[in-house]
């Protein structure tokens, strides 16, 4: 019999209890077996899925765990970095929720630690995961769209009413960039390959100190992108990929099961459309399996700390142009 993939968890989140371990426990040949947090009520809710789960009070004592293959970390943006680095040290695989980092440059250190201890490091980028983005990223590659002229999207949602959300706490990392920037801008990445070659404009509204709303355009090699992001407006998301033969329109292109049901809508230009439903599907799930695959085989993630550096490169350039603009 085949041993599952064990998974340990730190910190007891509400993305944890309510997303990353149901997807654990939902993904073939894995398991979630570890638990750390000084919060018995929150701990108690995870007991809930498995009355087999070890509790413990101490990061440092699930790290010692021999039976724990892996960690998911979902803690505030701010000690990302460190409890991946602790992770890594003690010899277990890690998935940390993104950003993996609040700068770019210190994603070097990781990947020499993750490329030295021979362990799968990642940043939980699960929109790859989905067929949805694999499927944009066939048409792209196939030219099925023509040249890229424009990406475009919008993500959103208002927290105003919730001042204690680490989001809005510059002291945890918070912001709207770093906490949905990365998935328009990423994607955009993800699709066509490409990097920005400079970020053309980063218009950003900050309250306390983190980025509540911002619009940014960014020359990429032969097309643009456009994306609006804010903690401060109505839940909104769009995303759309646009060619000079045709494009692509994404109904719930970060959160599908959840937004809406994940539709991407091809058009030519001709007013011919087909129409690609993805009913059912869970990233987090898709997630969770092809790490422990990555993990246990040669198989090349989706999505490597690579991947995740270029994307956090692309944040520090909007900062950097919206600094250059303020002044």
């Amino acid at each position: 019999m085949i041993s599952s993939f064990k998974w340990g968890i730190l910190g007891a989140s509400k993305f944890a209890l309510e997303q990353m371990a149901p997807a654990i426990h939902s993904a073939k040949g894995n398991s979630l077996v570890a638990l750390a947090t000084r919060d018995l009520e929150k701990a108690n809710k995870f007991l809930e899925l498995s009355d087999r789960l070890v509790i413990y009070n101490d990061y440092n004592d699930l790290l010692e765990d021999s039976n724990v293959d892996a960690v998911y970390i979902p803690l505030p943006n701010h000690i990302h970095i460190e409890w991946a680095t602790r992770c890594l040290q003690a010899g277990k695989h890690v998935l940390c929720e993104k950003p993996i980092s609040m700068a770019a440059d210190e994603i070097d250190r990781l990947i020499h630690l993750r490329d030295k201890a021979q362990l799968l490091a990642a940043e939980a980028y699960m929109v790859v995961h989905h067929p949805q983005w694999q499927l944009a990223k066939e048409f792209v590659d196939a030219g099925k769209l023509g040249k890229l002229v424009q990406i475009d999207g919008v993500f959103s949602y208002n927290n105003a009413d919730d001042p204690l959300n680490i989001r809005n706490q510059a002291r945890f990392g918070g912001g709207g960039i770093p906490d949905i920037g990365v998935y328009p801008y990423g994607v955009s990445r993800f699709v066509t390959g490409s990097e920005p070659i400079e970020v053309l404009s980063a218009d950003i509204v900050f309250e306390n100190e983190v980025d509540i709303w911002a619009n940014v355009s960014a020359q990429f090699p032969g097309f643009k992108m456009q994306a609006v992001t804010s903690m401060r407006a109505a839940p909104r998301q769009e995303m759309t990929i646009q060619g000079t033969e045709g494009f692509l329109k994404f109904t719930a292109p970060f959160n599908p099961n959840v937004y809406d049901i994940a539709q991407v809508i091809f058009r030519k230009g001709n007013g011919h459309e087909q129409v690609f439903k993805f009913p059912g599907v869970n990233h987090y799930v898709n997630q969770v399996e092809a790490f422990s695959i990555s993990a246990k085989t040669n198989r090349v993630y989706e999505c490597p700390l690579e991947f995740s550096k270029g994307t956090q490169s692309m944040i520090d350039m909007i900062y950097e142009k919206n600094k250059q603009l303020s002044k």
